[in-house]
């Protein structure tokens, strides 16, 4: 290679790998699994008069993809008019609403980068006899596309940007399995290049069709995934170049930078690299991630490497043997740690399907240690010296490593559609509100926890003109009739923040609950106001 040509290779790598930098550095830093924290109007509420503008308030800063108001008569309404305050969605309302329930249906990618929707349900004059439709169907197509592009990005990964790792500094001299890991790398090019049309395709809920508008790449690379799918395509052509250039050192160097700029891509964006605290779960993100590739990519260019015989194959063996003990400890701490931080309590391994993939993986992860720590213990010597029976044995062994570490990538994958307990905490955490305003009185109740359960219950009085209103006893009534729960008192306290709270309340059962107060404001005077809350699962 003449030195104009390695200069220009040279200044082609910086430029890449300082483009991957930039990715990693610019990259706003998500907090948690973004959750809806109160409406304006309230859920569930009736108004008098067409409110103006509706407010969405969020456990953190989100961008909105979709808005639309679906009238009484089931015709929508596309919102296109508001603003973002901090946490908060401003939109203004249409000024030609009718009498009836409305539902304002949202959809709004969170910091993690994964879009998450719901409804706002409120009634104006009254409630009409039933919900407008509001279909959400679940598109088969467009999840199976995620699952494969990520699937695919995982390939890419671990296998190829793995295994050049491998081939660059375990097998340096033969190259043996320079070809498989092209073609790995080649893969994750694919999925990791088709991702963000079907990133875009979830995030606004459209079908297939729509795949190449060009709306939907840019909402979804405008997204953090955005910074992921750089950063990944950048770590792959690192991972390609090792490959393809003459010089050692040059092919150990791209190979480092690929595997440090692929762990770091997933870093960028998904629901661990997203959860607190962030000083924790990004590096472990990272930790695991490139001591994943640092293993599994090994597998098949030393297994090609052994099952040819190739000059260097026993050496190779060796050095992945002195090195891999030392990666498998930093992946079981880094794993635990993310496990912990996005699981919480041991009971969501079996009660929510995140916890049970996680344990169909970590069974899988059990078998594959059992067979690293066999191979090194029992086989590898003996392959490495001799050959012969312990070198096909040792052969064998690696290709059904390799196929159960693709059975893990394939359930890995399928965490994308699984919000993590810590982010179902978030949500089942929020509370059920509903706002009563009769002539006499108003009230703003709050639910905490808004599900079925104990609960806490607070309200603010009003006067029904908004004044403050001075009460000597506040009763809660709690009646679901349609789940045959018949009316039960429990007395409210004033604890001096001017609410009226009771602790003592379990609501057993999600649905709507009529939530009835009686407010005694002397002797000789009670007034009695009512609404519905909805209680969830």
């Amino acid at each position: 290679m003449t030195s104009s040509h390695a200069f220009g290779l040279r200044g082609t790598i910086t430029r890449l790998w300082t483009a991957a930098t930039m990715a990693l550095l610019t990259t706003t830093m998500a907090l948690s699994h973004a959750a809806l924290n109160s409406t304006q109007p309230i859920d569930g509420s009736v108004v008098d008069a067409p409110p103006t503008g509706y407010t969405l308030t969020f456990s953190e800063p989100i961008s909105p993809l979709t808005l639309r108001l679906v009238r009484p008569d089931g015709s929508a309404t596309e919102l296109d008019n508001f603003r973002v305050e901090g946490n908060a969605v401003v939109i203004a309302a249409p000024s030609d609403l009718v009498h009836g329930t409305h539902v304002l249906s949202w959809r709004v990618v969170s910091a993690d980068g994964h879009p998450i929707g719901g409804s706002l349900v409120f009634s104006i004059g009254e409630a009409s006899a039933s919900l407008p439709p509001v279909a959400e169907p679940v598109d088969r197509q467009v999840q199976t596309g995620i699952w494969l592009t990520k699937l695919t990005l995982y390939v890419g990964l671990f296998m190829g940007i793995g295994g050049a790792f491998a081939v660059a500094w375990l097998l340096p001299q033969s190259h043996t399995g320079s070809n498989a890991v092209i073609v790995a790398v080649l893969v994750g090019f694919a999925g990791t290049g088709l991702s963000p049309g079907f990133q875009g395709l979830d995030a606004l809920g459209a079908s297939l069709s729509s795949y190449f508008d060009r709306l939907i790449w840019m909402t979804a690379m405008e997204t953090s995934y955005g910074y992921t799918v750089v950063a990944m395509l950048v770590a792959l052509f690192c991972a390609l170049f090792a490959m393809l250039v003459p010089s050692p050192d040059h092919s150990r160097l791209l190979s480092l930078a690929g595997v440090v700029g692929g762990a770091g891509a997933l870093a960028l964006s998904g629901h661990a690299s997203a959860a607190s605290p962030q000083w924790l779960t990004r590096p472990a993100v990272i930790l695991h991630a490139g001591t994943i590739a640092l293993w599994i990519g090994a597998l098949v260019p030393l297994g090609l490497a052994l099952r040819r015989s190739v000059a260097d194959a026993a050496v190779g063996l060796k050095r992945f043997s002195a090195m891999i003990p030392y990666a498998l400890v930093a992946l079981i701490a880094a794993g635990i740690a993310l496990a912990v931080v996005q699981v919480e309590t041991p009971s969501a391994l079996v009660e929510t399907d995140y916890g049970r993939l996680l344990l169909a993986k970590l069974g899988l992860l059990i078998v594959l240690f059992a067979i690293a720590a066999f191979n090194r213990w029992r086989l590898t010597a003996d392959a490495a010296e001799a050959g012969g029976t312990a070198r096909r044995c040792l052969v064998r062994s690696i290709a059904v490593e390799t196929l159960l570490a693709s059975v893990v990538f394939a359930l890995a994958a399928g965490w994308r559609f699984t919000p993590p307990p810590r982010a179902l905490a978030i949500s089942a955490a929020q509370p059920a509100q509903v706002h009563i305003h009769t002539a006499q009185a108003m009230a703003d109740v709050t639910i905490i926890p808004g599900r079925a359960g104990p609960v806490s219950v607070s309200a603010v009085l009003m006067t029904g003109e908004f004044g403050p209103l001075d009460a000597k006893e506040v009763t809660f009534v709690f009646s679901n009739p349609a789940a045959g729960i018949e009316a039960f008192r429990r007395k409210a306290e004033k604890p001096g923040n001017g609410t009226w709270r009771a602790e003592d309340v379990v609501l057993p059962l999600p649905g709507n609950w009529t939530i009835r107060i009686d407010i005694l404001i002397n002797d000789f005077e009670i007034v009695r106001i009512q609404g519905q809350v909805g209680i969830r699962d």
